[in-house]
């Protein structure tokens, strides 16, 4: 028990002080890369658009379902397919925050080769869109876009955001984007953080050393393994990390480690099912393809690389650190913002759904519960989903609950219509 907290507690240690500097450069690219801005950049039908996708898609941290409504505000905004799907590609296999944690615990050969190969997918999925896909195809699309976007093209979205940002002061802007890295963004990883790290720390310890090696994982094998135990798992590119490390350090190969990089931000039964839903399923397809047989040639590459230059030396680094006060520093404040994340994840488990009673009696009001939202993102794009029924005049979300508690005189057929056009299901 002991060597099994030991190899979690190093776990821990290796990829906080990485994941907290990630945090803060997340929260400004917040601040810099407002949807109507990448919106701007996207809305030619060429494939330098879907390049400059791919370019603005790697540092954001959106995690696979959070990355859906925004690539669906984009298409609503003109950008082209193939544009959103290199958005949507890029986006979830990296992110600000996982380029540094995968630096500090795997090394600068792989954070360096992560974001190339996030970037190169991205392009080719958004080319092979354009090619098999043309654009007098509609999208099936959310109607919570088309609705921000008919109200956006009258003007009076414009006016109000221009009306705000005048008053909107750096201090703001800057809590802003910190209440999005510490706040909004760890709250949606915080609990596959933990589950990432504690199973790092299983593999280490109950998995024997070159169990892959002798069982064929270091090869075709195991990248086949990674992508079919991948594609399905709901897991952020931060915590997929040190389940990577883990594996490799049991006799996975890096290039089959790389493949559980790629396929498990990437992709899961959620976003598959919201892809299918608002995109169609030739665009799945493409989704699922091309991140699955790029994942496996940059596989094989990347073993290349390594055959080359020597084996990582992955989160064994950490000890070099051991004593360097800055790692116990960034990793105590780490460690109480992550604490207070899963307070408020535990906290809105218990939170009863507010009852009829303490609600007002001169609306109509409605719990629904909806399955399908994984993050603060889904709960963006539900309310704003139900918002625009005609009739609702307040929606309250709880996250751990999956519940919509919704005001209002209201036609409920039309919010089941809603739930159902933002990719969700009503229970």
């Amino acid at each position: 028990m002991l060597r099994l907290l030991e190899a979690i507690y190093d776990t821990y240690l290796s990829i906080s002080p990485y994941l907290f500097l990630g945090l803060i450069f997340a929260g400004f690219l917040h601040i810099i890369f407002k949807k109507d801005f990448v919106a701007k950049h996207l809305g030619k039908n060429n494939f330098f658009s879907v390049i400059k996708a791919a370019i603005l898609g790697v540092p954001l941290p959106l995690c696979s379902c959070g990355v859906i409504p925004t690539a669906m505000f984009l298409r609503r905004e003109k950008a082209s397919k193939g544009a959103t799907m290199s958005f949507l590609i890029s986006t979830p296999q990296t992110g600000v925050d996982s380029i540094l944690a995968t630096y500090g615990m795997m090394g600068p050969i792989f954070a360096i080769f992560r974001p190339i190969a996030a970037f190169i997918t991205g392009i080719l999925g958004g080319a092979i869109t354009n090619i098999f896909d043309k654009e007098n195809t509609d999208f099936k699309l959310m109607q919570v876009e088309a609705d921000a976007s008919s109200c956006c093209s009258s003007g009076s979205c414009q006016s109000h955001e221009n009306s705000s940002d005048k008053h909107d002061t750096k201090i703001s802007k800057i809590w802003s984007g910190m209440n999005y890295a510490f706040v909004e963004f760890l709250d949606d990883i915080s609990g596959h953080l933990i589950v990432g790290v504690i199973l790092a720390g299983l593999i280490s310890f109950l998995i024997p050393d070159n169990f892959f090696t002798n069982y064929g994982g270091d090869g075709l094998v195991g990248m086949l393994i990674m992508i079919a135990v991948g594609i399905p798992l709901y897991v952020c590119a931060t915590s997929s990390i040190p389940i990577a490390v883990s594996l490799m350090l049991k006799g996975i190969s890096p290039g089959a480690a790389f493949v559980f990089l790629v396929v498990g931000p990437a992709t899961n039964a959620a976003t598959i099912t919201l892809i299918a839903n608002t995109l169609g399923k030739k665009l799945m397809v493409i989704y699922l393809s091309v991140i699955s047989i790029f994942a496996i040639i940059s596989g094989l590459v990347l073993n290349m690389i390594f055959n080359i230059f020597g084996q990582p030396k992955l989160m064994l680094m950490q000890h070099e650190m051991t004593n360097n006060w800055f790692v116990y520093l960034t990793t105590a404040i780490f460690s109480i913002l992550l604490i207070a994340s899963l307070y408020r994840k535990f906290r809105n488990k218990f939170i009863k759904t507010p009852k009829l009673a303490n609600l007002d009696v001169s609306k109509k009001n409605n719990i629904f519960k909806i399955e399908g939202m994984t993050c603060n993102h889904c709960v963006a794009n539900v309310k704003n989903a139900l918002e625009s029924v005609q009739g609702v005049t307040d929606v309250k979300i709880n996250l751990a609950l999956k519940t919509a508690v919704i005001e209002g005189n209201f036609d409920d057929s039309e919010i089941a219509d809603s739930i159902e056009k933002a990719g969700y299901k009503l229970v």
